[in-house]
């Protein structure tokens, strides 16, 4: 007898995949409770590496049906998207995405449909790689310091590594100065 599921998944503790299952269930999917998997992961995390989906594919059966709300739910990379894909048809699970109308993915229209906006998705990502490196270096071109603070100017610097040549120890300037010990032994290695 065949079963439907319904995966859940949000990228955060403090996030609600409620909304989730109300939208599958309001789409006339008889979900029971135990056929519920929620995940707390990141979308980046392949599929088969996030806790709750390995679960999942432990449990899935041939005929069985699984409902996710949005693709990206799934995974935010294509070529993750299409692995899962292909493991789940090949299991003969059906795979409904209610954003796309609830096609089946396993079906022609399903997986075409898929294909285009894995593709459109992961072409916006690269945009969005693209955009960062072009505004992480019109910043340094603009003379705008990234990364962490320094701890020590140049010239305390040279002040550390002339107290520990005095004899003080590496622990004690630390303390006058306000930072770790270990960064005044790299103060004094980087000099």
């Amino acid at each position: 007898m065949s079963r439907t599921w319904a995966y859940l998944r949000v990228s955060t503790e403090g996030q609600d995949n409620d909304n989730q299952l109300a939208e599958i269930t309001g789409k006339g999917f008889d979900v029971k409770e135990r056929h519920i998997i929620r995940d707390v992961v990141s979308g980046s995390t392949p599929a088969m590496d996030r806790p709750g989906f390995a679960t999942l594919m432990g449990k899935l059966d041939e005929g069985d049906r699984l409902v996710v709300t949005k693709l990206d739910r799934l995974g935010r990379d294509s070529i993750d998207v299409q692995t899962t894909l292909k493991k789940l048809t090949a299991m003969g699970v059906e795979v409904h995405c209610l954003a796309l109308a609830g096609f089946d993915l396993g079906s022609a229209i399903g997986g075409m449909v898929m294909q285009v906006l894995a593709a459109v998705a992961q072409f916006e990502r690269e945009l969005i790689a693209e955009r960062t490196k072009a505004g992480v270096a019109n910043a340094r071109a603009k003379g705008k310091v990234l990364g962490r603070p320094v701890a020590l100017t140049d010239q305390q610097k040279k002040d550390a590594r002339q107290m520990v040549e005095q004899g003080h120890s590496y622990r004690s300037v630390a303390k006058a100065m306000g930072c770790s010990h270990a960064t005044i032994m790299r103060a004094c290695e980087a000099i």
